[in-house]
């Protein structure tokens, strides 16, 4: 079993071919369908390993052609307290899974889109490396003491506090630095930074930061 994942979800997937070429890196990554992220399969080239939710998106025909083709197939009951795509990551991580990267998380509904986004903070998670991807855009959940971003001279990014606000922040190589400075919860300060340098970096002494990097100016 691979120690990566990749979770479908069952929101917006866009361009296809870029997230494609994205994935090249991730072949041998165990595929997990959040439901009706079985859809998005096809499409990104993918081969669903494991499909798991209360299925109300997939018909009997559908599910009984997963479990065909020897897809494990994990129904649970529609009234439950975790959403299909909460219970594909902490099944990915039950299952020793280190690294994931989510697909289709954003969509029509803004609850579902905010509930997927705040799921990063989930306690359970804190071990684990979860990235949302959307076209070329990332978004992942920066805790202390820091990290790096990788990119090029040019790229957007935003950092937005999460929980109340976020302590001790110093960037490097971003256009408008921060110095042991703090971002409040609620104001849009940290939005739509620039990287100076293939490598920037951000300290962070406490809270939490969602970071969305984006290549290019945005």
């Amino acid at each position: 079993m691979s120690d990566r994942a990749i979770i479908l979800a069952n929101g917006s997937v866009h361009n296809a071919d870029t997230l494609r070429t994205r994935l090249q890196p991730w072949k041998e990554a165990t595929v997990i369908a959040a439901d009706g992220g079985v859809q998005h399969a096809a499409r990104l080239g993918l081969e669903i390993s494991i499909v798991i939710g209360d299925l109300d998106s997939l018909d009997e025909e559908e599910h009984m052609a997963l479990e065909a083709i020897g897809t494990d197939v994990l129904r649970f009951a529609a009234q439950k307290d975790e959403t299909d795509l909460e219970l594909a990551l902490l099944h990915a991580i039950q299952i020793g899974v280190r690294e994931i990267v989510v697909l289709g998380a954003f969509g029509d509904r803004i609850d579902m889109s905010l509930s997927n986004l705040l799921l990063l903070t989930h306690p359970s998670f804190l071990s684990v490396r979860i990235e949302y991807w959307y076209d070329h855009q990332t978004a992942w959940l920066i805790r202390p003491p820091g990290d790096e971003i990788h990119g090029q001279s040019g790229d957007t990014l935003s950092l937005i506090p999460l929980e109340g606000a976020a302590e001790g922040i110093t960037t490097y190589e971003l256009y408008y630095p921060l110095k042991d400075e703090k971002l409040a919860f609620g104001p849009a300060r940290g939005v739509s930074n620039v990287l100076t340098a293939s490598v920037a970096r951000v300290e962070l002494g406490s809270g939490m930061l969602i970071a969305v990097h984006s290549p290019g100016e945005m």
